[in-house]
């Protein structure tokens, strides 16, 4: 099979060159050499690099996706670190449609101000609390 180059892996990807040579210097993949300048990889690399996009798409972050491939750089996928992002992304849906449900309320809640809404003051209570934050921002 022949090598592909960065700018023809970032084409087939979607994924910039940046973001590339971030994920060499991590380890989560590797090139098999240069031409020039550019670095080569094999084509295999488009299937790991898929693997990473639903990997953070999950909500995995690098390094969990890193420990999901065998030195060898195949998929070993642990399926009880899949089970307990399902957990965790069920808890979150849970949260959002609360939160949403309160904001529809909030936007035609009769009340004259909505500081005289009980729902609306729920939301605030929770927030106070920390029951509600916002989400987390997520590297490259």
């Amino acid at each position: 099979m022949k090598a592909l180059d960065i700018a023809e892996v970032a084409k087939r990807s979607g994924v910039p060159a940046s973001t590339l040579r971030y994920y060499e210097e991590r380890g989560l993949i590797e090139s098999i050499g240069r031409r020039g300048l550019r670095r080569l990889f094999e084509p295999g690399v488009l299937q790991r690099l898929a693997l990473i996009a639903l990997g953070r798409a999950a909500g995995f972050s690098l390094e969990e996706i890193a420990q999901m491939f065998a030195p060898d750089g195949r998929p070993r996928i642990d399926r009880d670190a899949l089970a307990a992002k399902a957990d965790e992304l069920d808890a979150t849906i849970r949260r959002l449609g609360a939160m949403r449900d309160g904001l529809r309320h909030a936007a035609a809640c009769p009340a004259p101000s909505h500081m005289e809404c009980p729902n609306f003051r729920r939301l605030l209570g929770a927030a106070a609390s920390g029951a509600i934050r916002a989400p987390e921002k997520r590297g490259p």
